[in-house]
C-alpha cells in the first residue's frame, strides 16, 4: 500500500489517516533540533527519487508542518517548468493576493497514477519559518502558487482530490497524455 523510499520512510497513499490530520506546528527550538534538521535532506532525497516537485512531511508519515518545494525544468512529471529556488517551509500561512483562478492538471505522490484538474488562486503571499527558524515572506504566482497551495494543503489534511470541481476532472496520467497527444494532432 506504500512505496518504499530511503531510510524506511514510505510515501503514504490516499486512504492513510495521517494524510487527513492537521499537522503540528513546530516551535523554533523544534525546527532547529537535530532530528528535524536531519529530516530535511531526507525529504529532498525522497522527493527527488520519487520524481516530485514538492513533498510535505505528512506524506511520509510525520505529522508536522514542514514542506519542501523545488521546480525543476527537467522534471519527468511536468512539462515546461522553469527552475525555482528551493523552499523549506515550516508553519506556513497563506494570503490570497489575486482571487483570479488558474487551473492545472495536478498530480500527487500520495495519489499515484492520477491527475486532477484543480483551479486555485493565481497569486499568494506566504509567510513561514525557514530551516533556520527565521521568518520569511514571499509572493508566489502562476504554477508555483499552485504547487505551494497543493503542498500546504497536505499540512492541513487536504489532498488535491478534495479540490476537484467534479470527479469528471480526475483522470489516469496515461489518459491525460493521450488526450494531450490527440489535441496536438488536431
Amino acid at each position: 500500500m506504500t512505496e518504499n523510499v530511503e531510510n524506511d520512510y514510505k510515501i503514504l497513499k490516499l486512504g492513510n489517516p495521517i494524510l487527513r490530520l492537521t499537522a503540528k506546528e513546530l516551535t523554533k527550538r523544534e525546527i532547529l533540533s537535530t532530528e528535524v534538521q536531519e529530516l530535511i535532506p531526507k525529504m529532498w532525497d525522497i522527493m527527488n527519487k520519487a520524481g516530485g516537485i514538492g513533498l510535505a512531511a505528512p506524506q511520509i508519515g510525520i505529522s508536522i508542518q514542514l514542506a519542501v518545494i523545488k521546480l525543476e525544468s527537467d522534471s519527468d512529471r511536468y512539462d515546461n517548468l522553469e527552475d525555482s529556488d528551493e523552499f523549506i517551509v515550516f508553519n506556513p500561512t497563506l494570503e490570497v493576493i489575486d482571487e483570479k483562478k488558474q487551473g492545472f492538471w495536478e498530480g500527487c505522490l500520495s495519489v499515484p497514477g492520477l491527475r486532477g484538474y484543480v483551479e486555485r488562486p493565481r497569486k499568494l503571499k506566504i509567510k513561514y519559518l525557514d530551516q533556520n527558524a527565521k521568518d520569511k515572506e514571499i509572493i508566489v504566482e502562476d504554477f508555483l502558487a499552485t504547487v505551494f497551495q497543493h503542498e500546504l494543503d497536505h499540512l492541513f489534511g487536504l489532498l488535491y482530490v478534495d479540490r476537484l470541481n467534479s470527479t469528471k476532472d480526475l483522470v489516469f496520467e496515461d489518459e491525460l497524455t493521450d488526450m494531450a497527444s490527440e489535441k496536438l494532432l488536431d
